[in-house]
């Protein structure tokens, strides 16, 4: 069985932001709803400038910063469930983020080959309550 393109698309996102790059913005719907759930920098923001502000903000802090994906979950026809942890170090403290507990999900809703909703959880157990959903392993 062949992964569905929503699927795709985000797996293609997610390749980049394990080597490291953040840069590259085509997968965004130009109006893409940005929301960060919870933690330190928690809030909203709509479009791709809005986008690259809070980015910013939390790439910012960090020196390579690398997202590591653990699951993907196909969820229905427009969301895709990512499970991962963050890797890298503190730009001022120096600490690596692997000393710092964190297992965090985003949840991404795709549209026409486009992300349209991206909403960041920092804390996953949050993430599995909004949605309903539990914790068992899925597919990679």
């Amino acid at each position: 069985m062949s992964a569905s393109p929503n699927l795709d698309l985000v797996r293609s996102l997610y390749e980049g932001r394990e080597r490291g790059d953040f840069g590259s913005v085509e997968w965004a719907h130009p109006q893409i709803e940005w929301i960060i759930a919870d933690g330190p920098t928690a809030g909203s923001w709509t479009g791709l400038a809005g986008m690259a502000e809070s980015f910013r903000g939390m790439l910012g802090a960090w020196e390579d910063l690398r997202v590591e994906v653990d699951e993907y979950r196909d969820l229905d026809g427009e969301r895709v469930l990512v499970l991962h942890h963050l890797s890298g170090r503190g730009k001022t403290s120096g600490l690596e983020i692997g000393q710092v507990p964190y297992k965090g999900a985003t949840l991404l809703h795709v549209r026409d080959g486009k992300l349209t909703r991206l909403v960041h959880y920092w804390d996953r157990e949050r993430a599995f309550a909004d949605l309903g959903l539990t914790p068992e392993a899925g597919s990679r």
